[in-house]
Protein backbone atom coordinates (compact mmCIF):
# COMPACT_ATOMS: atom_id res chain seq x y z
CA UNK A 1 0.00 0.00 0.00
CA UNK A 2 1.61 3.65 -1.07
CA UNK A 3 -0.10 6.10 1.04
CA UNK A 4 -0.26 9.85 -0.33
CA UNK A 5 -0.97 11.89 2.65
CA UNK A 6 -2.35 15.55 2.94
CA UNK A 7 -2.16 18.61 4.75
CA UNK A 8 -4.25 21.81 3.33
CA UNK A 9 -5.58 25.12 4.16
CA UNK A 10 -9.20 25.59 3.73
CA UNK A 11 -8.91 27.39 0.48
CA UNK A 12 -7.15 25.15 -1.66
CA UNK A 13 -8.68 23.63 -4.78
CA UNK A 14 -7.97 20.70 -6.95
CA UNK A 15 -5.16 21.98 -8.52
CA UNK A 16 -3.46 23.02 -5.49
CA UNK A 17 -3.61 19.18 -4.37
CA UNK A 18 -2.86 17.77 -7.53
CA UNK A 19 0.21 20.13 -7.29
CA UNK A 20 1.51 18.78 -3.89
CA UNK A 21 0.71 15.13 -4.95
CA UNK A 22 2.90 15.63 -8.12
CA UNK A 23 6.04 17.05 -6.77
CA UNK A 24 5.76 14.26 -3.73
CA UNK A 25 5.22 11.44 -6.49
CA UNK A 26 8.42 11.92 -8.33
CA UNK A 27 10.60 9.16 -8.44
CA UNK A 28 8.14 7.13 -5.60
CA UNK A 29 6.39 4.38 -6.41
CA UNK A 30 2.23 4.64 -7.57
CA UNK A 31 0.43 6.24 -5.44
CA UNK A 32 -2.52 3.27 -4.32
CA UNK A 33 -4.72 5.41 -1.51
CA UNK A 34 -5.38 9.20 -0.28
CA UNK A 35 -5.05 10.11 3.29
CA UNK A 36 -6.10 13.41 5.24
CA UNK A 37 -7.53 14.25 8.59
CA UNK A 38 -11.57 13.74 9.03
CA UNK A 39 -12.34 16.95 9.21
CA UNK A 40 -11.06 17.62 5.57
CA UNK A 41 -11.72 14.68 3.73
CA UNK A 42 -14.56 16.46 1.89
CA UNK A 43 -11.92 18.85 0.27
CA UNK A 44 -9.92 16.03 -0.78
CA UNK A 45 -13.04 13.85 -2.69
CA UNK A 46 -12.61 15.38 -5.70
CA UNK A 47 -9.15 14.06 -6.50
CA UNK A 48 -9.46 10.88 -4.77
CA UNK A 49 -12.88 10.60 -7.84
CA UNK A 50 -10.58 11.67 -10.52
CA UNK A 51 -7.66 9.56 -9.70
CA UNK A 52 -10.01 6.49 -8.75
CA UNK A 53 -8.33 5.73 -5.53
CA UNK A 54 -9.60 4.93 -2.12
CA UNK A 55 -9.62 7.75 0.18
CA UNK A 56 -9.00 7.17 4.15
CA UNK A 57 -9.85 9.81 7.24
CA UNK A 58 -7.36 9.89 9.73
CA UNK A 59 -8.96 10.78 13.45
CA UNK A 60 -6.97 13.91 14.89
CA UNK A 61 -6.03 12.17 17.99
CA UNK A 62 -4.09 9.45 15.67
CA UNK A 63 -2.24 12.19 13.78
CA UNK A 64 -0.65 13.36 17.13
CA UNK A 65 0.70 9.82 17.83
CA UNK A 66 2.80 9.73 14.46
CA UNK A 67 6.68 11.49 14.53
CA UNK A 68 6.97 13.60 11.38
CA UNK A 69 10.07 14.10 9.50
CA UNK A 70 9.44 17.89 9.33
CA UNK A 71 7.72 20.15 11.71
CA UNK A 72 5.47 22.99 10.59
CA UNK A 73 4.73 25.99 12.36
CA UNK A 74 1.43 26.09 10.88
CA UNK A 75 0.96 22.18 11.49
CA UNK A 76 2.05 22.73 15.31
CA UNK A 77 -0.46 25.36 15.69
CA UNK A 78 -3.25 23.93 14.20
CA UNK A 79 -3.04 20.15 14.77
CA UNK A 80 0.02 19.32 17.18
CA UNK A 81 1.62 17.44 14.88
CA UNK A 82 4.97 18.71 13.36
CA UNK A 83 3.50 18.00 9.78
CA UNK A 84 -0.43 17.00 8.76
CA UNK A 85 0.42 15.64 5.23
CA UNK A 86 2.79 13.13 7.09
CA UNK A 87 1.17 11.95 9.93
CA UNK A 88 -1.83 11.63 7.54
CA UNK A 89 0.08 9.41 5.08
CA UNK A 90 1.78 7.16 8.13
CA UNK A 91 -1.36 7.20 9.78
CA UNK A 92 -3.07 6.16 6.94
CA UNK A 93 -0.69 3.26 5.76
CA UNK A 94 -1.04 1.66 8.94
CA UNK A 95 1.45 0.26 11.35
CA UNK A 96 4.95 -0.25 10.51
CA UNK A 97 4.37 2.37 7.66
CA UNK A 98 7.65 4.49 6.73
CA UNK A 99 8.01 7.78 4.85
CA UNK A 100 9.69 7.37 1.50
CA UNK A 101 10.07 11.08 1.85
CA UNK A 102 9.61 14.12 3.34
CA UNK A 103 6.24 16.52 2.41
CA UNK A 104 6.17 18.76 -0.66
CA UNK A 105 4.39 21.62 -0.87
CA UNK A 106 2.13 22.77 -3.77
CA UNK A 107 3.35 25.74 -5.83
CA UNK A 108 1.22 28.03 -4.57
CA UNK A 109 2.38 26.60 -1.43
CA UNK A 110 -1.89 25.90 -0.23
CA UNK A 111 -1.06 21.88 0.39
CA UNK A 112 1.50 19.59 1.29
CA UNK A 113 1.91 16.10 0.36
CA UNK A 114 3.69 12.95 1.67
CA UNK A 115 4.13 9.42 0.98
CA UNK A 116 4.17 7.07 2.90
CA UNK A 117 4.34 2.56 2.11
CA UNK A 118 2.86 0.52 4.57
CA UNK A 119 2.10 -3.25 4.18
CA UNK A 120 -0.53 -4.50 1.57
CA UNK A 121 -4.23 -4.82 2.53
Amino acid sequence: MIVAGFGFRSGAGLSSLRGALARAQQGQPPVTHLATVQDKVAALVPLAEALGLPLTGVAPEALIAVSTATRSVASLAARDVGSVAEASALAGAGAGAGLLGPRHISPDRMATCAIAQGSPT
